[in-house]
C-alpha cells in the first residue's frame, strides 16, 4: 500500500513537472513569435488600425489587397531573382569549402594543424568592419564593384564558423571507417566523398540553413558593392521601398512578410535535421 502511494507521488510530481516545462516553453515560443504575430496583423490592416490603443490584434476588415499593392510598389521578382543568383552558389560554395577545409583539420595528420587552426579561429574575431575597407580595395582593382562576384566568390574559400562546426562533427565518426577505407586503396578525396559526406548530412544540412539565412538576409554587402538597381536584393529593396514609401506601414510590413515566410518555411521544413545538426556538431571539442 506504502509503495502504492509513494509510486502515485512520483508520478503527480513527473506530470507537474511536464507540465511546467511545456507550459514555459510554450509561453516563451509565444513571446518570441509576437513581433511576428504583430508583422503580420500590421500588414492586413487599414491605415485607421495601425497606431490606435489598444493595438488591434485581429484586422476587421482583412486587407489582403496590401501585399498586392506592395509587391507592385518595388520589382519584386527581379530582386527576388537576383537574392537567389547570389545566396544559391554562395550556399553551395560554402558547403563545398568549409566541408573540404574540415575535413583536413579532422581527419588529416600533417604539420602545424592544430595552429593553423587556432589561426582560422582567430579570424571569427576580426569584425567584418575591420576587413571591409581592404576587401573593397581588393575588389576594386580586380573590377568587380558593381557585379555579383564579391558576394559569391569569397564563399569557395569557406568560413570559420562552418569550418568549426563541420570539423567537430567529423571528430565523432569513427577514424576506423577512413582506415578500412584506406586499406581497401581508398584516397583522402574517395574517403571524403564516399564515406563522410554520406554521414555528414545533418551537419551539411545545419550549414546550408545558416547560410541560406546569411546570404538572404545579407544588407551591408550588397549595399557595398551593387550600384545598379537592377541588381538590388530583397534587402536592399526593402530598404528602398522604406525610403521612398515610409509612411505605408502596412504595406512595408506586407513586404517584410513575403521577404522573410521563405526563409520561415524552410526552417520549419528542416527542423529536424538542423536541430540534429547542431547537437551532433558540439558532442566533441
Amino acid at each position: 500500500m506504502a509503495n502504492s502511494v509513494y509510486n502515485q507521488s512520483l508520478k503527480r510530481q513527473w506530470l507537474f513537472q511536464q507540465v511546467a516545462i511545456y507550459g514555459l516553453l510554450v509561453a516563451l515560443g509565444a513571446l518570441f513569435a509576437l513581433p511576428f504575430v504583430w508583422l503580420v496583423s500590421t500588414s492586413l490592416k487599414i491605415d485607421s488600425q495601425l497606431f490606435v490603443m489598444p493595438p488591434i490584434w485581429i484586422p476587421d476588415p482583412i486587407k489582403w489587397n496590401n501585399y498586392r499593392k506592395a509587391l507592385g510598389y518595388i520589382p519584386f521578382w527581379l530582386y527576388f531573382k537576383n537574392t537567389l543568383t547570389i545566396t544559391v552558389p554562395s550556399t553551395i560554395g560554402m558547403l563545398v569549402s568549409s566541408s573540404l577545409v574540415a575535413y583536413g583539420f579532422a581527419r588529416i595528420q600533417w604539420p602545424g594543424r592544430d595552429v593553423v587552426f587556432i589561426l582560422v579561429l582567430a579570424t571569427m574575431m576580426l569584425p567584418y568592419q575591420v576587413t571591409m575597407i581592404p576587401l573593397f580595395i581588393v575588389f576594386r582593382n580586380l573590377g568587380w564593384i558593381g557585379t555579383f562576384k564579391p558576394l559569391i566568390l569569397p564563399s569557395f574559400f569557406g568560413g570559420p564558423f562552418y569550418i568549426f562546426l563541420l570539423r567537430q562533427f567529423y571528430l565523432t565518426l569513427p577514424m576506423e571507417l577512413s582506415d578500412a577505407a584506406k586499406i581497401d586503396g581508398c584516397s583522402e578525396l574517395g574517403i571524403y566523398r564516399r564515406i563522410i559526406l554520406p554521414l555528414s548530412k545533418p551537419a551539411l544540412s545545419t550549414v546550408a540553413l545558416f547560410s541560406i539565412m546569411a546570404y538572404w538576409n545579407d544588407f551591408l554587402a550588397p549595399l557595398i558593392y551593387l550600384e545598379d538597381d537592377s541588381k538590388y536584393t530583397l534587402a536592399l529593396g526593402l530598404q528602398q521601398f522604406q525610403r521612398q514609401f515610409g509612411m505605408e506601414w502596412a504595406m512595408l510590413m506586407a513586404t517584410s512578410v513575403v521577404i522573410t515566410l521563405p526563409i520561415i518555411v524552410l526552417f520549419f521544413l528542416t527542423q529536424k535535421t538542423f536541430v540534429q545538426g547542431i547537437a551532433l556538431t558540439g558532442m566533441k571539442g
